[in-house]
């Protein structure tokens, strides 16, 4: 993952040696985020449950497509069951769920979407999700990571092989904040499937690059399948 502006890519090892299970979901966070989503996304259609979840229960809640939201949108509730390692000085919050949005044709069922190739999505936002826990670490805007090193597309037939964690852009600011009761906030996160010349922009000429590629192509946390690289 790299942490920095574009100095490079930090490598860490994992904490845990094996399987750890998840304690479980903290009550007043679960539904502070169902009320969010609800309010802020739409009706949920359904919920990838985990079963048997290493370090914190990841689920995503896949909304339907509205008349303002012409698409699918996917969010994890689970990842902010455990505070992540916020350095001090950063001033923000130790707690994060994740998002992207995928085209209201996206094929995604019930019960195919985890072990189908069109299911690379989800993976992704349990990946990243888990990753902080993981590694001891933490994640923020701007931040991105590599599917392997080196940087490999997620399945065949697509391009993208990593992610940059972003704000949303498609809604207003009060979405990309989730408010639990006691003053605790959740910070709701987008996942930007890269290309890999455009992760090299990241890692060699940093933020401030990649966000003129990414403004160039008007990309935002809705997904183009088909888009080209703007590095």
């Amino acid at each position: 993952m790299d942490e920095s502006r574009g100095s490079g890519v930090l490598r860490h090892q994992s904490l845990h040696d094996g399987f750890v299970p998840a304690e479980g979901p903290q009550e007043a966070f679960a539904d502070a985020i169902d009320r969010h989503v609800e309010e802020h996304f739409g009706p949920v259609e359904f919920v990838y449950h985990e079963i048997a979840s290493h370090l914190v229960g990841v689920h995503v809640y896949v909304v339907a497509p509205t008349e303002e939201r012409p698409y699918r949108t996917l969010i994890t509730s689970g990842m902010s069951e455990l505070p992540m390692m916020v350095p001090e000085g950063h001033g923000i919050s130790p707690y994060a769920e994740l998002m992207l949005s995928l085209p209201a044709g996206w094929p995604l069922t019930e019960v195919a979407g985890l072990d189908n190739p069109a299911g690379w999505p989800l993976q992704v936002l349990k990946q990243v999700a888990r990753l902080p826990h993981e590694y001891g670490t933490w994640i923020g805007e701007w931040h991105s990571v590599p599917n392997g090193d080196p940087a490999q597309p997620y399945v065949k037939g697509t391009p993208f092989a990593g992610v940059v964690v972003a704000p949303m852009l498609r809604v207003p600011p009060q979405a990309r904040t989730i408010e639990v009761p006691g003053g605790i906030r959740i910070a709701l996160l987008a996942l930007i499937p890269l290309h890999p010349d455009e992760m090299v922009v990241k890692v060699d000429r940093g933020t401030d690059a990649l966000i003129e590629v990414l403004d160039r192509g008007r990309v935002t946390e809705l997904l183009d399948p088909h888009r080209p690289s703007y590095a």
